[in-house]
């Protein structure tokens, strides 16, 4: 699979780069290093204290989101498979203290609920880049950059994304896709998420980007 860089032009239908915070990426890049860990699998932390109290978050939140609350979690560890896309009704920070990959596709690509991996793109985020990742962009955990590391991934969300659930009746299919508080979910079939309930939305081979790593 081809791997593009979030510095070619083809990232711009997906994210941006966010430049001029030089010394809050250092801040939140040692805090991830040095205060979270690097699990086998895949594991997510909505908000951690660790990178919540940092001066780094509140001025992120204060000129990046205009002041809406924030929370800073992380997603660590080992992977290279697709698996799932979810998307929110809100842009994701990314930070990594490690290069990292993310696997992305765009909204409008879905049609009946449904999209093919062909549709997916890869691309490499250097450590210390920052990224915006755009509410139209599909995306989901990321993926190490090399056979021998793992990931360990800033994310950025405003407050309450992805905990708990919210009460209601679903009207349609897309309210059936909502598994968590801004978060709407397509599976592919071979994922645990799809064995747990999730909707199969993700057509096409489960993309495993491990042959193409260094």
């Amino acid at each position: 699979m081809k791997i593009y860089n979030v510095t070619d032009p083809e990232f711009t239908n997906y994210g941006r780069i966010i430049e001029g915070y030089e010394k809050e990426i250092k801040e939140i890049e040692e805090a991830l290093r040095d205060k979270t860990p690097v699990p086998e699998a895949t594991d997510y932390v909505a908000e951690d204290k660790a990178l919540q109290n940092l001066a780094a978050s509140a001025a992120i939140t204060n000129s990046l989101f205009g002041g809406s609350p924030m929370q800073f979690g992380w997603c660590n560890g080992h992977n290279t498979k697709l698996n799932c896309l979810e998307y929110h009704r809100s842009s994701e920070i990314n930070l990594g203290a490690t290069d990292f990959i993310l696997l992305l596709a765009k909204r409008e690509e879905i049609v009946d609920y449904k999209i093919d991996s062909s549709k997916v793109k890869a691309f490499l985020v250097p450590k210390g880049v920052m990224v915006e990742v755009y509410a139209t962009a599909l995306h989901y955990a990321p993926c190490q950059a090399h056979k021998d590391s793992g990931f360990q991934v800033l994310v950025g969300l405003p407050k309450g994304t992805n905990v708990g659930m919210p009460s209601f009746t679903p009207a349609n299919q897309e309210d059936k896709m909502l598994t968590a508080t801004n978060k709407w979910l397509l599976a592919h079939a071979e994922a645990s998420e799809a064995k747990d309930g999730a909707w199969v939305g993700i057509t096409g081979e489960n993309i495993d980007i491990a042959s193409d790593l260094d």
